[in-house]
Formats: structure tokens, sequence, C-alpha cells
């Protein structure tokens, strides 16, 4: 059997074009028995996975969570606002004691870009990055490459464009880097003030037009406004930006070409996508949903297959 290169998924920077190709082939199998009557497999039957959240999620969580069940491992769900982080308990402190109770793979979403690298070096368990502050996301990246695989036949010469705030966003990072590897051209798009300083030295074209991005483009992955991540004024209001960053299914019907249009969730329906545009036949969004789930199955099968 092909294995991966890694130990853990810390980064799409970590790992290489033939892993992703990998990861993309075991995801297509899982996507079969996800379709079945009964889409139970017992290939983690042995393995313990404690999900290890210290940051909010719903997609995410619950998306790894049945990818756990469907690959019939044993699951522990941990969340910092319920445990004794909020008594001052360290990271090492608080996954040691997990650790304790013998698991095997922990699948950790952090605050603190670098946490789940700080962790790979302290302990022995496999480690899946869930999102590590405004770092990386890269199971994120990897479901929404195969998704373009999926519904384009391949992820090379196309040219994506990524929508709105790069500068917050760990999917973006994530996502030029999967493109990157996969051979696709990647630009962002933006206003300056929500586009990182030295994005062009990640080799991407820059647009702040968003009529001449989407024209350009094959598919446009749209991101949200994360107010949460920002400490101050980065554009003047959320109707502002709705206004020059905005889509909508007029704007998409009146290009030329059929594009894919994108999205990671949740959606602020009316601020980056309005209603007609994300429940259009141009969105596959509901899609990346459902890849995600064996997405996360196979990277899970293959990271167990390296304990």
């Amino acid at each position: 059997m092909q294995e991966l290169s890694v130990r853990h998924l810390l980064g799409i920077k970590d790992i290489t074009a033939e892993d992703i190709q990998l990861i993309f082939e075991t995801a297509d199998n899982f996507k079969d028995v996800l379709n079945r009557p009964i889409k139970k497999v017992p290939s983690l039957r042995d393995i313990t996975i404690a999900n290890v959240f210290f940051e909010n999620s719903t997609r995410t969580r619950l998306s790894f969570e049945l990818a756990e069940k469907r690959l019939s491992a044993d699951v522990i769900n941990f969340s910092s606002s319920s445990s004794s982080v909020k008594k001052g308990e360290t990271l090492l402190d608080t996954v040691n004691n997990i650790l304790a109770m013998k698991v095997d793979m922990i699948v950790m979403r952090h605050s603190s870009p670098g946490a789940p690298h700080f962790l790979s070096r302290h302990i022995d368990a496999n480690i899946v990055n869930a999102g590590d502050g405004t770092h990386e996301h890269p199971t994120q990246a990897l479901l929404d490459s195969f998704s373009i695989r999926e519904k384009l036949g391949d992820v090379a010469g196309k040219k994506v464009v990524i929508i709105g705030d790069i500068l917050h966003s760990r999917v973006a990072l994530s996502n030029i880097f999967a493109l990157q590897k996969l051979g696709a051209e990647v630009m962002v798009c933006g206003p300056v003030t929500l586009l990182p300083k030295y994005i062009r030295e990640l080799g991407v074209k820059v647009e702040f037009d968003v009529r001449k991005a989407l024209a350009w483009c094959d598919v446009a992955n749209v991101l949200r406004i994360q107010l949460e991540r920002q400490q101050m004024k980065y554009f003047p209001s959320l109707r502002e930006y709705t206004l020059y960053y905005g889509i909508d299914k007029k704007m998409l019907e009146s290009l030329d070409k059929e594009i894919v249009l994108m999205h990671p969730g949740p959606i602020n329906r009316g601020v980056e996508l309005s209603s007609d545009a994300a429940d259009s036949h141009h969105s596959i969004i509901l899609n990346q949903v459902e890849n995600g789930v064996a997405i996360r199955m196979a990277v899970l099968y293959l990271l167990a297959s390296k304990k």
C-alpha cells in the first residue's frame, strides 16, 4: 500500500503533491462507501481519536466526528470551554492527560498559529490540524481541491480565485499551497486592507476588482469576513463591503462563461454572497460539505497506518 510521507497532517505546506493525490484516491473509495446503505467500515476499529477543540467549530468538528464513526474508531470529544483550560492548565498538560487515556490520534483546533506543530514535537500520537489561528486549515483545502477535481475533472491548469478576507483566513493559505501543488493558477481578490502585505511572494496574482477576478477564473472560492478575528476596522461597513465585493446571481450570469462557486462556510448570506448565488447551479457548496467527510476519512485512515 502507498503511504503518506508524513506522520501528522499539520499543514499543506508540509506534504507533497503525491500525498495529496493519495488522499484523493483514498477519498474516492470512501465516497463510494458513504453512498452505500451501510455507511460504516471497520478500518479504524482499534483506534481511539480525540477531537480537541480550543476554538468554536460546528461543521469541521461534526465532519471529523462523522468520519471517525464511519471508520469505526472510538471517539472522545474535548472542548476547552468546559475544561480545566479555564483553570489555567497548559496545552501540553491538557493533551498529556488525554493521551494518558491511551488515545492514538488527536484532531486539534487552536487559536494559536503553530500549536499543532508544537505538540507534534512533544507527543507520540498522530496529529491532524483542524485549523490553527490564521495559519492553516489543511483538510478544508484538501476537500476544496477534491471538489474542484470532482466537478471539473482535474485541478491542473484551472484558474482559481480566492475572494474576501485573505488576511485573517487560514483556509486561504492552505488553499493557495494545495492548488499550486496540484498545478492550478491562483489569484486573490479583496480590499487592499484584507490582503497580507507579502501575498505576492506566494506566487499568486492579485486583483482588487471582483468583476475582473470573476471574468478571469474557472472557480471562485469566496471567504467570509472574519469579524471575530479583526481587532480593528479594515473597511467602513459591511454594507460597503457588499457593494464592492458581494457576489450575486446577476453578476454570475453576466459572465460570458460558466464558473464554479465555492465557499468553506459558514456563509454570511447577503454579505459576501447573496442567497440566489449561494443556491444557484454555479454553487458546489453542499458538495464540499459531503466531500469533507470522505477527505477526513481518508486522512485519518492513512495516518493511522503510520503508527
